[in-house]
């Protein structure tokens, strides 16, 4: 009678009237229960979701059969490759002894079959060469990055405003450390001054070296032109979605900057696509893995971002998926708007694992079948609680899942295979060769040298007018020395006194008579 009242309370609190994605089967009292299906409501894909567990309990796994069946659907799909392990997903899987137990345990019809996948690198060296420019980015998000503190990250704000004022393209770092230089020491530097701010050299020279720093690791690359365009995220081949994979496995050293430009492409996919309200199924599923890298000593700011795009992304017609290890690893302000949940085991091994257990069950729905927190600990591989929102918002029924297999390969393609891929792709090609447009760099320079130039100019003319000076001087120096010598000044009075002698006769000279 137990058994039957779980399966009823499953199949009712999963139903939905649309579309769904099918993850699995009730486990009850250890045995897997194939009638108790376990869906999620396409519907309330864009209400977000969050998927964790302890590292090889299969967490991949649950995204890959999501993502399958997301594509099936015709809902392309993002998410990171973080070990470069799932490129197989553009291969149909071979069954073998796991997959087929699992299966008949499952009772229902299992299709081997690849995807459409498109394959992107930070690097360009594992897949296209995905890129932002730097104003893109925006500086919230360049300061997670280059992990400035407070007062760095309001002076990198002072350069974005300036350069939108200005007119002034900011596409990679070197026009971000022109655009630097030329507020801080340069020309521009009392520019600034009065309408926003003097800017620290010191500051400055700070910020120069972290950025140095930064194209020192080898992914200053991703700044600059072509810029990934959104829309190329939103294909689909033949009705189904696109599965758009990042591969970072040669960048893992740098987790920040993967972690945070996937947020960056979030942000930019809310800024450009139009409101959607309520769809029978999203436009776009964005799946971010390692999410604890999102969070680690982030800013408010950056806080404040995350949150802001979160809760209004939904409209848009995306829902984002968050993936970890614990679901402490997430702070509450964006847990709260996480509705879906599937959470594999979790290890209890020391007194803050057990503390975070206890953490855990207290945000799931009270179950009347299980002991949640012994439960939790002995979920085997490919298993997890599971609770989603149904069509009316509400979270349905907690129920250990054994999870179905994903169709296609799991695990990476092989070499040759991978390289096909790329040399096939579109996007491979279209992002392939970088472009250096006309941007602050060059603005800049040209406006010093103009400058300079003017100054030049200026400084010539002040030393002709100067030479001009000196010589009228001379020359009325020597004048009125001639003028004022004695034989100019014998000259001159006999030269008034010939000209008056003329212009007026000359006296008659007086004959004086010697008196005798």
């Amino acid at each position: 009678m137990a058994k039957d009242k779980f399966i009823a309370a499953v199949q009712s609190s999963y139903h939905f009237n649309g579309p769904t994605i099918y993850l699995g089967a009730g486990v009850y009292e250890n045995e897997i229960l194939a009638d108790a299906k376990v869906n999620l409501s396409l519907r309330m894909m864009n209400r977000h979701g969050l998927v964790t567990g302890a590292t090889g309990s299969g967490k991949t796994r649950t995204l890959q059969l999501i993502a399958e069946q997301l594509s099936a659907a015709g809902v392309p799909v993002f998410m990171p490759d973080m070990k470069g392990d799932i490129s197989g997903m553009a291969k149909e899987a071979t069954p073998n002894d796991k997959i087929n137990d699992r299966v008949k345990a499952l009772n229902y019809s299992y299709t081997p079959s690849g995807f459409p996948v498109e394959i992107y690198s930070l690097s360009g060296k594992l897949g296209a060469q995905m890129r932002a420019t730097v104003t893109e980015f925006g500086p919230v998000l360049l300061s997670k990055v280059l992990e400035l503190n407070e007062v760095q990250s309001s002076v990198l704000m002072i350069l974005f405003k300036y350069a939108d004022d200005k007119q002034l393209p900011i596409v990679d770092l070197n026009d971000l450390k022109k655009v630097l230089n030329y507020l801080s020491e340069g020309e521009g530097a009392a520019e600034i001054k009065d309408n926003y701010g003097k800017i620290s050299p010191a500051t400055a020279g700070t910020i120069l070296r972290k950025i140095v720093a930064l194209e020192q690791q080898g992914v200053n690359q991703i700044f600059g032109e072509k810029s990934f365009d959104i829309e190329d995220m939103m294909e689909k081949v033949d009705g189904r979605g696109v599965i758009s994979l990042l591969n970072v496995s040669d960048v893992q050293s740098q987790p920040a900057v993967f972690s945070t430009f996937m947020l960056s492409m979030l942000a930019e996919i809310y800024q450009t696509l139009p409101e959607a309200g309520d769809l029978d199924k999203p436009k776009l599923v964005f799946f971010l893995d390692e999410a604890h890298l999102l969070f680690k000593d982030a800013p408010k700011a950056f806080m404040d971002q995350i949150e802001q795009v979160i809760r209004l992304i939904r409209s848009k017609g995306v829902g984002v998926f968050f993936c970890t290890q614990l679901t402490q690893d997430v702070p509450s302000s964006v847990l709260s708007q996480l509705g879906n949940r599937v959470h594999h085991v979790i290890r209890a091994f020391t007194p803050n694992d057990v503390k975070d257990l206890k953490e855990t069950i207290k945000t799931f729905p009270k179950s009347e079948f299980y002991d949640l927190e012994q439960q939790f600990t002995q979920l085997g591989i490919g298993q997890a609680f599971i609770t989603v929102l149904n069509e009316k918002g509400i979270p349905t029924e907690t129920v250990v899942t054994h999870l179905a297999p994903p169709a296609s390969v799991m695990g990476p393609l092989s070499p040759d295979e991978y390289k096909s891929l790329l040399n096939n792709s579109d996007m491979y090609k279209k992002y392939k060769e970088s472009v250096d447009p006309r941007s602050a760099f060059e603005i800049l320079n040209e406006r010093v040298q103009a400058v300079r130039q003017e100054q030049e100019a200026a400084a010539e003319q002040k030393q002709v007018e100067k030479t001009t000076s000196r010589s009228a001087k001379a020359e009325k120096s020597t004048f009125q020395e001639v003028l004022t010598s004695p034989v100019a000044k014998q000259v001159g009075r006999e030269l008034v006194r010939g000209v008056f002698g003329m212009l007026f006769g000359s006296a008659p000279r007086r004959t004086y008579s010697r008196r005798r």
